[in-house]
């Protein structure tokens, strides 16, 4: 497949000792042009396919269920759900029977502006409609000639919450893949100091299997938030 470059991927051993949380975070994963068309082809913020989020945990612009989009980022989507990729994150993380949203279900492209946040927090668990328990999240950012001074990081946290463990500046393409569990706690809690007219771009992809997290309850539950006041 012409738009992944899989050549120094890291090894499922390397993924699962991974910490706070099996995790890897790969810079070139997919080949510059695919991206840039999607980026060409992001929404503006006040085309209709957004669901604004504006509360003291979360305030972005999320991808509205089934709204249109345009080749660029159609392409980008569909490479999400390839047989192959598909099978790329089985080899990498050690999870079989992994199954892509075809319709992106919470997940798809983000538009984060300044001032914008999302507070550490686990996912949602389980898709009604495939009926089966959330497992992955691949993350992939937009954001050329991203500064460090700008924020919009992200946050991984310790099992309670308590303390963050890494963090990863949403470069352009940088891909993060991660489990997703009751403890996977992660964000972008600080407000982000990009200038007007910048914002922060990513699109995001979930992938279910049978079988919950080892560990985990199978008792369907919404996005688990840790605000500043619970922490």
């Amino acid at each position: 497949m012409s738009a992944l470059d899989l050549a120094s991927v890291p090894q499922t051993l390397a993924y699962r000792a991974a910490l706070p949380y099996p995790h890897a975070v790969l810079d070139g994963l997919f080949f510059d042009a695919l991206l840039e068309a999607a980026l060409a082809d992001f929404p503006a913020l006040d085309e209709d396919v957004w669901v604004h989020f504006d509360n003291p945990r979360e305030r972005k612009h999320g991808y509205r269920l089934g709204s249109p989009l345009r080749t660029g980022l159609r392409d980008l989507l569909s490479v999400l759900n390839s047989a192959r990729f598909v099978t790329f994150l089985e080899q990498l993380t050690g999870i079989a029977g992994l199954v892509p949203d075809p319709d992106f279900g919470g997940a798809g492209p983000t538009l984060v502006p300044p001032g914008g946040l999302l507070e550490v927090h686990a996912d949602f668990n389980w898709h009604p409609v495939l009926e089966k328990h959330r497992r992955l999240n691949v993350l992939i950012y937009l954001n050329p000639e991203w500064r460090e001074e700008w924020g919009g990081h992200l946050e991984l946290w310790n099992a309670e919450a308590t303390r963050c463990e890494r963090r990863i500046l949403p470069s352009f393409n940088r891909t993060v893949v991660f489990d997703t569990g009751e403890r996977s706690f992660h964000g972008h809690p600080a407000p982000l100091a990009c200038p007007t007219g910048h914002a922060r771009r990513s699109v995001s992809a979930y992938y279910y299997s049978s079988e919950p997290p080892p560990g985990d309850s199978p008792a369907p539950h919404d996005t688990i938030f840790r605000t500043l006041e619970t922490r």
